[in-house]
């Protein structure tokens, strides 16, 4: 096993963002449907580490729903 078969990382896709209080989440159960401020056509930003590092864009495969890359975002140095 090489030294990068070790490191961990971990991808989040941000589809949307919304606000509720707490309460109504508890109170939500299976097949609960949540508002987001995002159209379906809209990016999707891509964090690793909770670190922004790309914009991409939603893709059905089949069964699957995907991500594709669009934009590589950098750092500010």
């Amino acid at each position: 096993m090489s030294a990068v078969d070790k490191v961990k990382l971990e991808i989040s896709v941000v589809l949307g963002r919304t606000k509720m209080p707490i309460r109504h989440l508890l109170k939500m159960g299976r097949g609960a449907v949540i508002d987001l401020d995002a159209r379906h056509d809209d990016p999707v930003w891509i964090y690793a580490n909770d670190e922004l590092i790309a914009r991409g864009e939603i893709v059905l495969l089949g069964e699957r729903i995907g991500v594709t890359i669009v934009e590589r975002v950098r750092r500010a140095a």
